[in-house]
């Protein structure tokens, strides 16, 4: 028997007497809700080695300190963002604030893994909540199409440059503080975003009050989170591993039983109206796929950095400032200015391939490669063209729902963003030890070899991320739609 439709409730908050402070108080707000969510994802990453000296955790507990961040946000995203339509994207963007500070206190705090595991679980459950309403409030603040270009272009210049400045921000608390502050700074962060919140920031729409589809919920919770696990599994033991291919199949066929209830389900946690548009639907995949290939940069670089040219951390950090100012020029200057114009078609695809020329310069490092002529160029190359990508897809990606749904089309964005990263890490991660494994055969032992065999699987990594950020390119030159934004 099919539900009650679905009826809305009014929003009886008065009208700001300047809206256009509202929109410029908005756009910091949400923002830094982003920078927590995308830089979380990478902070941890630097002080690994030191918070498993001090809480003395074994090898195989180190990877959960990352895993069960990923694994909550991205099970929960669908969730995250049908109770924003449901509660008020304003509401819950309070809470995600709230929620993701006490969760980094606790973090900050533990004395042993076990709470540090349980935290960062809570984090990613809070960022879930966090990430859809603040790109949904984002989207309906922002209407115009010169106010989505300049409004996008800076939310898109945090996510492309959020895991850098997540190494950058690791490498120096962990050098000059505590790993514990890679923690603990999430808590001022969202003390300002939550003032910001609740001062400063209206909701902008109508409430959805619709029945939850609780059989939604649980067959895409418990799908993606076994397909992230699956694929973190992978990265550990390989894909021949029963961890691996039991995980992601049961994944698989939770996702698919999902999409079939959601056909007919009659207050359905994701509308198919939401991904059947041929403009979103394309932006979720080129979001999906620059996810992929952004692990390239951030998380072989990174070793390349570390290992070969044997940077500090927080040196490695510094080493990455260039990509970000990259970013950020090309999606500020370049994206706003364009997309009102031009729409995201012809951005993305130009965006997708100098990504692609920056990995293949990449591709080239060796052990004899410095900075200045082997990694700056491949840096900058890449950066300048993930900005013309993250924005204009994000804003094709929310562009033309209808308000109730902006919540779960957020939330599909970094639903896409976050599986496209853990397949990137899991695939990129096989590749490089698969070709470095080539190597080693038949090669004398010693530390050269090994050295030799590292660079190779590190190439072979940056080819295969120069290689989905051209297939982004076709996808977005596929199916995009020409000229600018205009609902289906």
């Amino acid at each position: 028997m099919r539900t009650a439709g679905p009826r809305t409730e009014p929003d009886t908050r008065p009208p700001s007497s300047d809206p256009a402070a509202l929109r410029r108080w908005a756009l910091v707000v949400l923002a830094l809700a982003q920078l927590m969510v995308v830089l979380d994802a990478t902070i941890v990453n630097v002080a690994l080695p030191s918070t498993q000296q001090d809480l003395g955790f074994s090898d195989s507990s180190r990877q959960w300190v990352v895993t069960a961040y990923a694994l909550t946000f991205g099970s929960l995203l669908l969730l995250g963002g049908r109770l924003s339509d449901l509660f008020g994207r304003r509401r819950m963007l309070q809470v995600g604030f709230a929620g993701f500070a006490l969760a980094s206190a606790l973090g900050g705090a533990a004395g042993g893994i076990g709470t540090l595991v349980a935290a960062r679980a809570a984090q990613g459950a809070f960022a879930a909540v966090l990430a859809p309403a603040a790109l949904s409030l984002l989207s309906t603040t922002f209407t115009t199409p010169a106010d989505r270009a300049r409004a996008f272009g800076v939310y898109g210049s945090v996510t492309g440059s959020g895991s850098a400045i997540g190494l950058l921000l690791g490498g120096s608390l962990t050098e000059y503080a505590s790993w514990r502050w890679c923690l603990l700074i999430n808590v001022v962060f969202a003390a300002v975003g939550l003032v910001g919140a609740v001062v400063k920031l209206e909701e902008t729409s109508e409430r959805h009050r619709a029945p939850m589809d609780w059989p939604g919920v649980a067959t895409a919770a418990t799908g993606l989170a076994s397909v992230v696990y699956g694929l973190g599994n992978a990265e550990a033991d390989g894909w021949s591993a029963p961890g691996t291919y039991g995980f992601l199949s049961a994944g698989v066929l939770l996702l698919v039983g999902f999409v079939a209830w959601e056909r007919r389900a009659a207050s359905p946690l994701l509308p198919m109206r939401v991904v059947r548009d041929r403009t979103r639907g394309g932006a979720y995949l080129a979001v999906a796929l620059t996810g992929s290939g952004m692990f390239g940069l951030f998380l072989f670089l990174t070793y390349y950095l570390t290992t070969v040219l044997g940077l500090s951390p927080l040196r490695t950090g510094l080493a990455f400032l260039p990509a970000i100012v990259a970013i950020m020029v090309s999606a500020l200057l370049v994206g706003r200015r364009f997309v009102p114009r031009t729409g995201p078609r012809p951005l993305v695809t130009l965006g997708a391939l100098v990504a692609a020329c920056g990995m293949a310069h990449l591709a080239r490092l060796d052990l004899h490669s410095d900075y200045a002529t082997g990694v700056l160029p491949g840096l900058v190359l890449t950066g300048l063209g993930m900005g013309l990508v993250f924005s204009p897809t994000q804003n094709a990606a929310t562009f033309g729902v209808r308000p109730h749904d902006a919540g779960v089309a957020s939330a599909m964005v970094n639903t896409a963003q976050q599986i496209g990263g853990a397949t990137g890490t899991a695939f990129l991660s096989w590749v490089a030890a698969s070709a470095a494994s080539a190597h080693t055969e038949g090669g004398a032992p010693g530390t050269r070899t090994a050295a030799l065999a590292a660079i190779h699987g590190y190439q072979a990594a940056f080819w295969t991320s120069a290689g989905l950020f051209v297939a982004c390119a076709l996808v977005s030159a596929v199916t995009f739609r020409g000229g600018p934004l205009k609902s289906a």
